[in-house]
């Protein structure tokens, strides 16, 4: 007997005929100290923390804790998470290493788990999105209510879905047929080794 690819209760759209692949459980995560972005099959989100420049190093540490916990909850057991890659490294701020901080402390939770990571780049998730890298959020939030009906409260949810989207798409399972110039993303973002994603 076949065991399917995956074992979500929700098919897979396809386009031709023959059986259904289940979806996969992708995450999209649109990390930031001020408003985290959350996409999976459940829906979107978004975790908001404010923080002061004078703040202490336990009010940092427990800021960023805050929003590693709620973000495990909210992705849980997935196949697939999907993190935009840093940025802003090379712009000087007091928030460089928080910033840094939090990628590294909610990629590794997500490794230590044993869920497969794929990096993807600012750039690269505004091509997907728009057909264009140099798209502004605000491009990416229209692109992404109108390309996949979605209800979206901020660009920090939208950019988390068209990470999960791209993932989906890696995966086969586009959720929405793009342009091929958008689907030329996909080729410049730092992908698991795909056994490892569906043998999940």
């Amino acid at each position: 007997m076949t065991m399917p690819l995956f074992d979500c209760d929700v098919p897979a759209v396809t386009t031709t005929a023959g059986p259904r692949r289940r979806l996969a459980r992708v995450a999209g995560l649109d990390i930031s100290l001020t408003g985290t972005g959350i996409a999976t099959l459940a829906g979107t989100t978004r975790v908001p923390t404010k923080g002061r420049r004078k703040d202490s190093v336990l009010e940092r540490h427990n800021r960023m804790k805050h929003i590693t916990s709620r973000v495990l909850e909210e992705v849980g057991d997935v196949h697939l998470a999907c993190i935009e890659g840093p940025v802003g490294f090379a712009t000087p701020g007091g928030s460089t290493w928080d910033r840094g901080g939090l990628w590294w402390r909610i990629v590794g939770a997500l490794l230590e788990r044993d869920i497969p990571v794929a990096v993807i780049s600012p750039t690269a998730r505004a091509k997907y999105a728009t057909g264009s890298g140099a798209s502004r959020k605000t491009a990416v939030l229209e692109a992404a209510r109108s390309r996949y009906g979605a209800i979206l409260d901020s660009d920090d949810e939208a950019d988390a879905l068209i990470l999960r989207a791209m993932g989906l798409h890696w995966l086969e399972q586009p959720l929405a047929e793009v342009p091929d110039g958008h689907r030329a993303a996909l080729a410049g973002c730092q992908w698991p080794d795909r056994e490892a994603v569906t043998t999940r």
